[in-house]
């Protein structure tokens, strides 16, 4: 390891709305990639080691929102490893931020059916009153909120975005709840010149990458997709949470749209699925993904794929918040606003718009560059 020592360097100042497992994953990497190479070098697991004027160690907490009592009140480097947090630890010496997590609005944040699991598998509540997160991503001087809320919680995604526009704070919403990609909120941030990225975070190695590129490749060697599916399941509270369907809508269009946008025809309903499986609780944080493609090649002669694919969740997409962060603080610095076309696109399952993944590589290097103005 190898600290790089720059006296001038500017800080992000990060606020997250909900400490749960990617969040864990979030601050244990903020740490871990502290020391960690120099400057114009490659790291594991990050587009670039220096996006701008910013390395991961740049990356400050300055506040934290949760609904939990295991975690409210307590600092964050704590709080991240409470229940039912059941990530992997891979940096576990994380220093005291000197920031305490702070209670958050409920709204539909907890899905009723999570009351009926034990404790220490879903959310517990805090008898806590409420703080206004405007006021206090004020105080604490944010200059980006990363939104972590639950699938299918509407009210609360639409609350910390809101919150972002009146304090002035950058906004990268990780959840497929549409902000970024609805026209009459990329409209408020734009009017307020305040850059946003989003929807739906896309891990590195995720399943929704890999049947991307899976499909794009059908597409460009000339192989007619019939039909596939894809399906995931895991046992942390996301898919618990998920269990619920009716929470499931925005979600389904969201990974459904990431995959039919590399297509040249889309298919029909019953000819792609894609979509959570189950809940199975032993698997803690580990998301399994099973993805089959049909299609016709020369000849109208078939051939199928079958991939089955297990990854951490949270590590495999926190890697992906530290760069699109970091992008939201260049467009501040830069003065742009409103939604970030580039960094969506590549980042996310749901963006204002959607681009073959090599293209959106290009267009976000030329974002870095300052060759593109978002």
């Amino acid at each position: 390891m190898q600290e790089n020592k720059n006296a001038e360097r500017k800080n992000i100042r990060l606020a997250v709305a909900g400490v749960g497992n990617c969040c864990s994953s979030l601050v244990q990497g903020i740490t871990y990639y502290k020391y960690i190479g120099k400057d114009d070098e490659p790291v594991p697991g990050l587009m670039h080691n220096v996006i701008g004027d910013y390395a991961p160690r740049d990356i400050q907490i300055a506040a934290a929102f949760d609904i939990d009592r295991r975690k409210v009140g307590k600092d964050v480097s704590a709080a991240i490893f409470e229940k039912p947090n059941c990530t992997k630890i891979f940096c576990k010496d994380i220093p005291e931020t000197g920031v305490k997590v702070q209670m958050g609005p409920v709204l539909d944040g907890v899905a009723d059916h999570m009351r009926d699991y034990p404790e220490e598998q879903s959310f517990i509540v805090a008898d806590e009153k409420p703080v206004n997160v405007a006021e206090e991503l004020k105080k604490a001087k944010a200059d980006v909120l990363v939104s972590y809320m639950p699938v299918g919680s509407q009210k609360a995604a639409e609350y910390y975005a809101q919150a972002a526009l009146d304090a002035d704070c950058g906004f990268v919403n990780c959840m497929p709840i549409f902000i970024v990609s609805d026209e009459k909120w990329a409209a408020k941030f734009k009017e307020k010149n305040i850059p946003c990225v989003g929807d739906d975070i896309k891990s590195q190695i995720g399943a929704t990458i890999v049947h991307r590129t899976l499909t794009k490749l059908f597409a460009n060697r000339g192989v007619i997709v019939d039909r596939s599916y894809q399906l995931n399941f895991g046992g942390n509270t996301d898919f618990l949470n998920m269990l619920s369907r009716d929470r499931l809508k925005s979600k389904k269009i969201s990974k459904t749209e990431s995959v039919e946008s590399q297509l040249n025809k889309r298919l029909s309903y019953d000819n792609l699925h894609i979509g959570p499986s189950d809940w199975v609780p032993f698997l803690k944080d580990n998301k399994i993904c099973f993805i089959r493609m049909e299609g016709r090649k020369f000849g109208d002669i078939p051939v199928e794929i079958e991939l089955r694919l297990s990854v951490e969740d949270s590590p495999n997409s926190a890697g992906v918040v530290i760069d699109a962060l970091r992008m939201v603080k260049l467009a501040k610095d830069r003065g742009i606003g409103g939604p970030l076309t580039s960094p969506s696109s590549y980042f996310m399952k749901h963006p204002p718009m959607q681009f073959d993944d090599s293209q959106a590589y290009e267009m976000v290097e030329e974002f870095i560059a300052g060759k593109r103005d978002r």
